[in-house]
């Protein structure tokens, strides 16, 4: 479990694959209250053949550190592990607030970017008005309970119970402080008068019943970009853990394409 001191934190992360692969690694980033194992399916599959990174955000999973105001400063921690494991050039991946990351790195750093794909996420940080009174009321309910509601919503209808379950606990050993502040920094993402500037080819994947960024985000985004692919699944807002294998093959279309 390789660890790399950045900023006060500890971020652990994976870097798994052969290193000999002739396409460009791949880079996964999770999002807000999750942890890198989101990724595990896919991860699985693509480091048979490519070199595979992934990492636990400040304040997430096996990383320690305090939360951050900005966007900006998780991007720059994902630079950070990229500079240490020499990686000059890579795909980005990025789920909801990952792909906030990603954005943020493909306009701040574009010859770093070869390809990038934006799972759930938008340019943009709007709340539905169902989301705004729910993170309103996070100062007045059980952290616990706050959790609950969030990661409940994430999935569409019909979702193994247990599972969400499961998801519940993880989420809410991330702690209250990080998740908050990241909150704050999520709010104040907006980098959507600039998406006509990213020149990188970008896949955007959503789903059909995501509620807490719901499509018509996403679309609004997608028509900001030059030369946006859109693919939209029967899920939520959780892609990696409701349709793993169905976003696995639409993430390898994606990258197995020629430029």
């Amino acid at each position: 479990m390789p660890q790399l001191e950045v900023d006060g934190a500890a971020l652990t992360y994976d870097d798994e694959g052969p290193r000999d692969a002739p396409e460009v690694p791949l880079v996964f980033v999770h999002g807000w209250t999750a942890n890198r194992h989101r990724w595990d399916h896919q991860i699985a599959h693509f480091a048979e053949r490519r070199r595979v990174i992934r990492l636990d955000l400040r304040g997430h999973g096996e990383s320690t550190g305090a939360g951050v105001r900005t966007i900006a400063e998780l991007a720059r921690d994902v630079l950070a592990l990229l500079d240490h494991l020499e990686v000059e050039r890579c795909v980005l991946v990025g789920h909801s607030m990952g792909g906030m990351i990603a954005q943020t790195i493909a306009l701040a750093h574009p010859e770093r970017v070869e390809r990038m794909a934006l799972v759930g996420s938008i340019a943009r940080m709007t709340y539905s008005r169902g989301r705004g009174l729910l993170m309103a009321a996070s100062t007045l309910v059980p952290y616990r309970l706050f959790v609950a509601a969030n990661i409940q919503r994430a999935f569409a209808p019909g979702h193994p119970r247990e599972e969400i379950r499961a998801h519940i606990r993880a989420s809410a050993a991330t702690p209250r402080e990080v998740v908050m502040t990241l909150y704050g920094a999520m709010r104040a993402f907006d980098v959507l008068d600039r998406a006509g500037e990213i020149r990188t080819p970008t896949l955007m994947v959503h789903g059909y019943h995501d509620v807490q960024l719901p499509v018509r985000q996403m679309l609004r985004m997608a028509k900001a970009y030059p030369d946006a692919v859109v693919r939209i699944l029967d899920a939520g807002h959780e892609l990696p853990l409701e349709k793993p294998a169905e976003l696995t093959a639409v993430l390898d279309r994606f990258v197995s394409e020629k430029a």
